[in-house]
């Protein structure tokens, strides 16, 4: 199943991602779940998205990590009141840990959680999923600086 057959829906309060960015687009459609303080984020797994071996590759999952990762931290920021002014979030560092494999016509979804934040500097953890499977988990230290 590909995200542009008609019997595709992603998972519940999943819609299209709104935000775009050129390194993220030829990977599309790209979906998005807001609650206060947390965007999760999540793809229907193509061959786009994967390597010479079938599977999600490292770098998407990194990428679309810190990505879900620092719009979470943004969002917590804004719903405590402690951001600047159009915050953004700038990566200072990240870790990876991959524990699994995602394939073809899985649903990954990326699961952020904000440690701490003080308006300018923010810890993040997530988890990786393909459908139920924990793929991977990260975690990334921002700076959060006025847009």
């Amino acid at each position: 199943m590909t995200s542009n057959d008609p019997a595709f829906a992603p998972p519940e309060g999943f819609i299209a991602h709104d935000r775009a960015s050129p390194v993220t687009d030829p990977w599309q459609p790209i979906y998005a779940r807001h609650s206060p303080g947390l965007v999760e984020l999540g793809i229907l797994v193509a061959s786009a998205h994967c390597n010479g071996r079938g599977f999600l590759h490292g770098g998407v999952i990194a990428t679309l990590a810190d990505n879900a990762m620092g719009l979470s931290l943004v969002a917590a920021a804004k719903a405590n009141g402690t951001a600047e002014p159009s915050p953004r979030a700038l990566t200072l560092s990240m870790s990876v840990d991959y524990i699994s494999v995602c394939q073809i016509g899985q649903f990954l979804t990326i699961t952020p959680q904000v440690l701490k934040s003080d308006g300018k500097t923010g810890f993040v953890e997530a988890k990786l999923w393909a459908d139920t499977t924990l793929i991977a988990r990260t975690s990334a230290t921002f700076r959060l600086v006025a847009g």
